[in-house]
């Protein structure tokens, strides 16, 4: 008899447990406020742009965000971040998910990720005045170089690793890496393929000759990392939506 009243006794125990998980994710707090809020940066283009002067977003992450808060039945509130402090608003509770990051090592170790929906590659890029200066990536690395990048994004720790030879200029968000090298005050800048092809359209700047695609990397939304029922739903809803072509005709939407 001991023996059986000891393994109801753990099952009414594992419940519990599982049932305390529950009404502790994020999902429960989002469907019982009503709101589902993002973080995101507005310096991300075509991902996340932000309009100054109406303090709106527009790009390829504020559509599936917006997808999402309405197949949750929720408002949609969007909480501006930087990419410094892009990790800590998750894991402080600041915002319920983000919008699109390159998932990296230093990044899973405090935050979950939820499931890919589209991968970046990494190019350098230069002013079209100054192109004929380089040829390759080795070609970058020299004393004399200067290689403009943002505080906090994957960007810089690339910058630090491949350019140790030149001087690595950082910058705080608002400003952009990419800035500096079209107001002339850096002569390089790295960025991915994503947003390298939109800022070709907008301004006089090039892809370096010579340069092969580096360090391919899957993005993904970050997500608080010990919540597995928020993790799960956002997983699933990933996979729904793939399967149904949303993120193929969102990314045709905005050109990625």
């Amino acid at each position: 008899m001991n023996k059986y009243i000891k393994l109801a006794a753990s099952a009414i125990v594992c419940m519990a447990s599982i049932g305390a998980a529950q009404a502790e994710s994020v999902l429960n707090e989002i469907l019982s406020d009503g709101k589902l809020k993002v973080g995101t940066t507005g310096d991300w283009n075509p991902m996340s742009v932000r309009d100054p002067a109406s303090n709106t977003y527009k790009g390829f992450d504020i559509d599936v965000m917006t997808e999402l808060a309405k197949d949750l039945g929720v408002e949609l509130e969007f909480v501006p971040t930087d990419w410094k402090t892009l990790v800590n608003g998750v894991t402080s509770g600041k915002y319920h998910i983000t919008g699109s990051a390159s998932i990296s090592p230093p990044r899973m170790k405090a935050a979950g990720f939820s499931e890919s929906y589209l991968s970046v590659e990494i190019y350098p890029f230069t002013m079209k005045d100054n192109a004929s200066k380089f040829d390759g990536w080795d070609s970058i690395n020299q004393p004399g170089v200067k290689i403009a990048t943002t505080l906090g994004t994957t960007f810089e720790k690339h910058a630090r690793e491949w350019f140790p030879n030149a001087e690595i200029k950082v910058v705080e968000a608002p400003a952009r890496g990419f800035n500096e090298v079209v107001a002339g005050r850096a002569d390089v800048f790295i960025t991915s393929n994503i947003e390298g092809a939109t800022l070709k359209e907008k301004f006089d700047i090039t892809q370096v000759a010579g340069t092969e695609p580096r360090s391919p990397a899957p993005i993904a939304m970050l997500l608080p990392q010990d919540d597995q029922v928020w993790i799960n739903y956002v997983n699933n809803w990933v996979k729904l939506k793939k399967l149904k072509g949303f993120f193929d005709a969102t990314s045709a939407t905005w050109g990625i």
